[in-house]
């Protein structure tokens, strides 16, 4: 009987196996919804593929869109965990966490048997246990998580340690006044000699206390060493933590150094030159940084890094570089950043955000690499908008080549069909002919004139205004270019650029009288006043101001001259003394005047310039918006009093500043890179920011990094090498594996090994008479003893 029940379990099992099997090699096909009533049934059920069978559809509902309810198999849940079946488990498990916030009174009946489960003899189990519980959000067992992470700590399985310093944060947020016994099972944690356990604390430091840097001290050099042995996690950890570690413990020092010759005959001076010249040259002289030894042990152990396949480890080592040492060690980091842009394009767009903020810093870093830079057809909008400004912030300091041709690539998608592509070529055509020699400013600006007829009144807008920027920085040089834009008016049609133009032609008027066409296209636009828009209305209502002040001022200035002129010298003013008449026979009259013989002067006729000025302002009088008219009042009282324009010149005729074309990413030169504020454009709340350097002085002790115990972690040179090199070294300082490595690359001849026999032997007989001699000793030793009466 008992061999007929065995086969039918063998059977059994071989059939379940079999389903299993056939299961899993067929097509995945969508499971059909099953009763709650049935999933209660599997659950409760003996045979371990029913359990986890009934388990995968529970977590099923609970991860479809929209989510199921399945809370009501929480009690048929729990029930599973007194099967042995291990691979029920971690779906148990995974249920657990989900729902023990939803049920907390249900969840803590669990707590017995993953207490029990703390101390499997299987290390997953134990750490699967430690996740659990720290993950089961019920305040009143933070407590018992706390002693679990406690029994964590001292596991002698590194994946349990690991567990518990990731238990660590969980713990905090659980119960925040845990936090000083956890910081002391960090401090325990942050000392481990695996790699990946340290890694895990650090990341549990950055989230616990990140403050407390008087616990990294005294590992600060076995985690610079460890780092490039840790996942990436635990690398991201470690590289934002000695980033601020650095900028609050390592002053930043200087030295000044003579410059190195560069010259033979500068070579040949400083040779013959005396010791100690009596007068130094400032700018032979340079300023070099001086790095820390520690921090150079920590910059040193991230050049690794640079070869990880991780993009957020990549830009992290950037960003240590760039806020520690940017002039030694952040040009190793251009290459890797560069090489992200063969990255997908979400990946792409972060890179480039960096790559911008890098150039902010040192665009020169960057010319070398100009080719990688072009726009691609296939690229999304926001790439070739950081594309564009990469490429105009690094071409003042390419060659005349590379800036020719920049701008034919910029001239090229100035004709593009996207809108917006054409507006950013046109904006960075602007932005490279701010800071250019004046040659490539004019071709600059002959680009930006071509598109005045464009059929976009958008791109003939931006055109105008980055024309009116260029015309600006050096207006001597583009008079004739301002009588071309005022001869296009009539064929303008986009707001923006006629009134551009006309504020141009506005502050170019009076300037050169002789050939001032402001007057003229005063009249002109005055005819068509009444269909402009309101953005050139009030710039034609500043023109006929302009116009009238101008004209105010030169003929004041003509009066001036003439009463000059006119003016009676001192010996006239004598001679000319009024003389009265006595004879005059009327006593009552008394003393009378000489009265003028000339007749008085009859009043000017009005000059054309004052009519126009008139009649603007009587159009816009009569306009319906408020500003028009509270502007044409306020010209209307400036330039009442046409003897006293001095307070209108200085509102109307003071002269502008340069305008500038900032790169769009200047705004954001002050986050900190690698922050997600980059991509996003605001700063967001709960980023650090990148500490200022501690002053000299005030830097902690150098020897609380050194703990007195030999590092075991790593060589120690004081040079950080993955584990597989340190093996390498280890072998080959063995001498027994350098023998045996020596034996295998050369043959012993026979006569070698004959005279290795013989050596031997004699070293044989020698020891054979070393210990009858010792025998001898012991024995005439004995009897003295015995002699004495010491030994019986």
């Amino acid at each position: 009987m008992e061999s007929i029940s065995r086969i039918s379990s063998l059977l059994e099992t071989a059939r379940d196996l079999t389903l299993e099997a056939a299961q899993q090699a067929g097509p995945r096909r969508a499971t059909k919804p099953l009763p709650a009533q049935q999933i209660k049934k599997l659950l409760d059920s003996r045979n371990e593929r029913e359990v986890l069978d009934g388990l995968r559809r529970v977590i099923a509902m609970q991860y479809a869109k929209p989510a199921q309810p399945t809370l009501t198999f929480f009690p048929s849940v729990l029930k599973t965990l007194s099967n042995p079946y291990p691979s029920t488990r971690p779906l148990v498990y995974n249920y657990l966490i989900h729902h023990a916030e939803a049920d907390p009174d249900t969840a803590l009946l669990a707590i017995n048997t993953i207490q029990k489960s703390l101390s499997d003899s299987n290390p997953r189990v134990r750490a699967m246990a430690l996740k659990t519980m720290s993950g089961i959000r019920v305040p009143v067992i933070s407590q018992i998580v706390s002693l679990a992470i406690k029994k964590g700590v001292s596991d002698l399985s590194p994946l349990v340690r690991k567990a518990a310093a990731l238990a660590c944060v969980k713990c905090v947020r659980l119960d925040p006044s845990a936090r000083p016994q956890v910081e002391e099972y960090l401090a325990a944690l942050l000392a481990d000699k695996q790699y990946y356990v340290a890694g895990a604390a650090v990341q549990a430091f950055m989230e616990i206390c990140p403050d407390r840097l008087d616990m990294i001290h005294p590992v600060y050099r076995r985690l610079c060493k460890m780092m490039v042995d840790m996942d990436e996690w635990g690398q991201l950890a470690i590289l934002r933590l000695m980033t601020v570690y650095a900028r609050k413990c390592f002053p930043r020092r200087t030295k000044t150094v003579k410059r190195a010759a560069q010259t033979q005959e500068q070579k040949a001076k400083d040779f013959y030159e005396d010791l100690e010249p009596a007068e130094a040259d400032e700018d032979e002289y340079e300023d070099i940084e001086i790095v820390d030894p520690d921090l150079d042990l920590f910059l040193t152990s991230t050049k690794s890094l640079l070869q990880s396949r991780n993009s957020a480890v990549l830009i992290a080592v950037a960003r240590a570089y760039l806020y520690l040492s940017p002039t030694k060690y952040l040009p190793q980091a251009i290459g890797p950043l560069i090489a992200l842009l063969r990255s997908p394009q979400d990946i792409q767009q972060i890179a480039l955000y960096n790559i911008v903020q890098v150039a902010l810093h040192d665009p020169t870093l960057f010319v070398p690499y100009l080719r990688h830079f072009l726009l691609k057809t296939t690229e999304a909008p926001s790439i070739r908008t950081l594309k564009l400004e990469v490429l105009t912030l690094i071409f003042p300091h390419t060659d005349k080549e590379s800036q020719a041709f920049i701008l034919a690539e910029l001239e090229h998608f100035s004709h593009a069909h996207d809108a917006d592509l054409v507006r950013e070529a046109v904006r960075a055509i602007g932005r490279c002919a701010q800071y250019s020699s004046a040659l490539t400013s004019r071709r600059c600006l002959s680009l930006l004139l071509k598109q005045i007829h464009s059929p976009d009144e958008n791109l003939v807008g931006e055109s105008i205004e980055v024309v009116r920027h260029l015309i600006q920085r050096h207006p001597e040089d583009h008079r004739k270019t301002v009588v071309r834009l005022a001869k296009n008016l009539d064929s303008l049609t986009s707001p923006v650029a006629r009134a551009n133009v006309v504020w141009l032609v506005g502050e170019f008027a009076g300037q050169e009288p002789e050939s001032d066409i402001a007057a003229d296209v005063l009249r002109i636009l005055v005819k068509g006043y009444a269909g402009e828009s309101e953005a050139v209305k009030a710039q034609i209502v500043l023109l006929a101001a302009r116009v009238y002040l101008h004209h105010l001022n030169r003929k004041n200035e003509k009066q001036k001259a003439l009463d000059a002129l006119n003016a009676p010298s001192e010996e006239q003013l004598k001679d000319s003394t009024p003389v009265f008449d006595y004879t005059d026979t009327d006593d009552n009259e008394g003393f009378r005047e000489p009265q003028p013989s000339s007749p008085e002067p009859e009043a000017e006729p009005a000059q054309p310039i004052e009519h126009l000025y008139t009649h603007t302002l009587l159009l816009a009088r009569y306009t319906p918006s408020y500003d028009l008219r509270d502007r044409a009042r306020t010209y209307r009282a400036l330039l009442a009093n046409p003897a006293s324009t001095e307070l209108a010149s200085l509102l109307l005729l003071a002269p502008k500043p340069v305008p500038q074309a900032p790169s769009p990413s200047q705004a954001r030169k002050g986050f900190t890179l690698g922050s997600a504020s980059l991509a996003v454009g605001e700063a967001m709340r709960g980023e650090e920011e990148i500490p200022e350097w501690v002053r000299e002085g005030e830097e902690p002790d150098v020897r609380l990094r050194d703990d007195g115990v030999k590092e075991e972690y790593g060589s120690n040179k004081g040079v950080a090498a993955s584990a597989g090199q340190r093996l390498d070294e280890a072998l080959a300082a063995d001498a027994g594996g350098k023998g045996v490595v020596e034996g295998a690359r050369k043959e012993k001849t026979l006569d070698a090994w004959l005279d290795e026999e013989e050596e031997s032997e004699s070293d044989s007989e020698e020891t054979e008479s070393e210990e009858e001699e010792d025998e001898s000793e012991y024995e005439t030793e004995s009897e003295e003893d015995e002699k004495a009466g010491l030994v019986r």
